[in-house]
């Protein structure tokens, strides 16, 4: 993929950083990556199956399943032994300080609250953060943290030992601070969990900016490649702008939810591309355009998914409605192009299999052509004798009548 479709396939992941720090809630998710499309990049009533998408679970749901079933965390007061935590040695979790017994642990889906400090191997301090809140289980923190906070007793301090799979990978981060591929060693006490606020009571604006935190993470996982928890986390923030409300909302709010649905959609539409799963992009793109029908995004995607499925014709009619609503659109042009072209090579190739298949009907035209011809002067000249030879007769009868009438 070029520089500039990239751009247009990564579009409204843009403000994520400024907004989360003003809601205080994700500043652990923030990459500092400018991700917009077109104008940048930006879900369905009925969103796509998330098992199009790398299951909408990924492989943080079935690791934390596997914690549930399978681990047996050392009882509160014992504090000097480091748990395996997926058995791989990859992270690992030992208590400091005992919390209020197991009793106490939080549940997925519940709102956490604990106090963060995150080291590099060598010790360096990354990063402190006080009060961080985060759903558990939702993707909105690193791995590391989803995985081992819901082992954690209330009060209890810990401290986790993670790779870089389960951290910030292979990629590294720019806002904290973190090289590629580090290992990360993090204390962590947990303060606080509470069940997550009824969306039917949750006032307008609140649904608002919980719906745009969720998108902005899945944008920050399409920026480190991690495309089904980005699928994932926009599945999440659509389950939001879709959920009854049992509060008053105005039209200005209504509009508002709409744009953050709509943005939900196209970057779902990206990450389920670039997981190839061309049905579900498809879907998440007619689900955009149902809502705002001269989205150029959805236009622009929708165009690239038919194109991939090999329905060209529709593929080229839909990126020339996108040109046509922007006409300096390079990115358009570009891919609106290369699709002509190609289509134009596919359909020299069918004619030229059709010609091989009916064997070379051109010379057997040929000479078909050439033997009606020769039937045609063979009759042609038959009827010229026949009409010299009646002439002559009636020539010589004449002549008879004549002499016969001067004697």
């Amino acid at each position: 993929m070029t520089e500039k479709e990239e751009s247009m396939d990564v579009s409204d992941i843009h403000d994520s950083a400024p907004s989360a720090k003003k809601n205080g809630r994700t500043s652990l998710l923030d990459s500092g990556e400018d991700f917009e499309v077109l104008d940048d990049e930006d879900i369905d009533d009925d969103p796509p199956p998330l098992e199009d998408a790398g299951g909408g679970k990924g492989k943080n749901s079935d690791e934390s399943d596997k914690i549930n079933a399978d681990t047996d965390p050392d009882p509160p007061g014992q504090v000097d032994e480091w748990l395996d935590v997926l058995g791989n040695d990859q992270l690992k979790k030992k208590v400091l300080e005992a919390g209020q017994g197991r009793d106490s642990r939080p549940q997925k889906g519940q709102n956490v609250k604990i106090n963060l400090k995150t080291f590099l191997k060598d010790g360096a301090l990354v990063e402190e953060q006080s009060d961080l809140t985060f759903t558990l289980g939702d993707g909105d923190v690193i791995h590391a943290l989803d995985l081992t906070v819901q082992l954690m007793e209330m009060g209890e301090k810990a401290l986790i030992q993670t790779d870089a799979k389960y951290a910030y990978g292979t990629r590294g981060s720019f806002q904290p601070e973190v090289p590629p591929n580090a290992e990360l060693s993090l204390e962590v006490e947990l303060l606080e969990a509470t069940d997550a606020p009824d969306l039917e009571l949750l006032p307008p604006a609140e649904k608002i900016a919980l719906a745009s935190q969720k998108r902005e993470r899945g944008n920050v996982h399409y920026q480190r490649g991690d495309y089904a928890f980005a699928v994932n986390s926009y599945s999440i923030a659509l389950q939001i702008t879709e959920s009854s409300s049992k509060v008053d909302i105005s039209p200005e709010e209504e509009n508002e939810l709409m744009d953050v649905k709509v943005k939900c959609l196209n970057n779902m539409a990206a990450s389920q591309l670039k997981l190839d799963h061309y049905d579900a992009a498809l879907k998440s793109c007619v689900s955009a355009l149902a809502h705002q029908p001269e989205n150029i995004k959805a236009l622009f995607r929708m165009g690239k998914v038919l194109a991939l499925q090999g329905e060209y014709t529709e593929a080229i009619q839909t990126l020339r409605k996108a040109l046509k609503l922007e006409p300096s659109n390079k990115t358009i042009h570009a891919e609106l192009s290369k699709l002509v072209k190609k289509h134009s090579e596919q359909r020299g190739a069918e004619q030229a299999m059709y010609k091989k298949m009916l064997g070379n009907p051109t010379s057997s035209s040929s000479s078909s052509s050439i033997q009606k011809h020769r039937t045609k002067s063979s009759w042609g000249l038959s009827w010229k004798w026949l009409f010299g030879a009646t002439a002559v007769a009636i020539g010589g009868v004449a002549l008879s009548v004549v002499i016969a009438a001067r004697n």
